[in-house]
């Protein structure tokens, strides 16, 4: 099966439900044809089926389990066969576990985590960026997290892989800085998706707060950014001033913020409450503090730039112009 050269071809995998879905969505509303990656058969068909009638999309569907180790050059191989030339590749696919690492999380599910998070997103794009650098023509969306720059408490396996996707992600762009392939970081605040309640974590703070965030609104933003070439996104200000605090701010105050989201959810109202307010007021010290960084890093700027621009010359006194006499014939030019 091979695409029309004249349609560009996206890559999603965890394309069958959440910001992966989305993203697909977005993609196929403007015309590109789809390779949808995702565990799930039965929901990949239905996912290619709907977005097939709904928008005429060519779409081919792999049903992959990306926590393998060999699933990326399975992947490969299958759009090779195929005959499809990836012009956009969405490193969306990704999980979590939930709970003190040292006593509670589950070891093999956080090794399976690391697999997916890590080696498969570096794995597929080590085959399709060469073909991209090759063409100099190319995008790839990794999804990161706002954890990607907080360290996160009771998800600490999550976060280290969101730490990595973001390192590695700054990197490489730079790497392409010479050529006309991108690389875009989307760091979502909490999202409404079933992420928490796959991790285990369905009853925290963090939970809650995600019904605040839609998929649909992340990967508009994700995928604007992306076309645009963006270096990195994080939707929503609140999410923005976070990733400011967490290079302003101690380490431990970020962390400690991170770890109150984890925390259980309190049912008696007036813990609940008080929860609440001491999270907002945490939360409102927090992005003052960033916002006086902030506002204490551009002034520091402003004055090492005035520093370095060297003292003006003073004016030359101006030069008394010879008054013409009245019927005075001109010089003529020199030929």
């Amino acid at each position: 099966m091979q695409t029309p050269k004249s349609t560009k071809t996206a890559l999603v995998t965890g394309a069958t439900s959440g910001i992966g879905r989305e993203l697909a969505t977005l993609f196929a509303r403007d015309g590109y044809d789809l390779i949808l990656v995702a565990r799930d058969r039965e929901a990949l068909e239905a996912t290619g089926q709907l977005l097939q009638r709904q928008f005429g999309s060519t779409t081919l569907r792999i049903a992959q389990d990306l926590a393998q180790p060999n699933a990326a050059e399975q992947v490969f191989q299958e759009t090779e066969r195929q005959g499809f030339e990836v012009d956009v590749l969405v490193n969306d696919a990704g999980i979590g576990e939930y709970g003190k690492f040292g006593t509670q999380s589950d070891l093999q599910k956080e090794l399976a985590m690391i697999q997916l998070n890590i080696g498969t997103l570096v794995h597929l794009t080590k085959l399709y960026l060469p073909q991209m650098m090759a063409r100099n023509e190319g995008k790839i969306l990794m999804l990161g997290s706002i954890a990607s720059v907080v360290p996160n408490p009771m998800l600490a396996v999550y976060g280290a892989t969101k730490a990595f996707v973001y390192s590695f992600s700054a990197a490489v762009r730079d790497e392409l800085k010479d050529t006309k392939v991108t690389i875009t970081t989307l760091m979502p605040p909490p999202t409404n998706t079933n992420f928490f309640r796959r991790a285990g974590a369905g009853q925290t703070k963090a939970q809650d707060e995600a019904h605040a965030t839609s998929p649909a609104e992340v990967a508009q933003t994700g995928y604007e950014a992306l076309l645009k070439g963006q270096a990195k996104v994080a939707p929503r200000f609140k999410t923005k001033l976070l990733e400011a605090a967490s290079h302003l701010l101690p380490d431990a105050l970020i962390t400690n913020l991170a770890s109150k989201q984890m925390q259980p959810r309190l049912e008696d109202p007036q813990q609940k409450k008080k929860q609440t307010m001491q999270t907002t007021a945490m939360g409102a010290g927090a992005a003052l503090l960033a916002a006086g960084g902030i506002w204490l890093a551009v002034r520091r700027r402003q004055k090492q730039r005035q520093a370095a621009t060297p003292a003006s010359a003073p004016a030359a006194a101006p030069v008394a112009k010879k008054p013409e006499l009245e019927n005075e014939e001109p010089v003529p030019a020199a030929q």
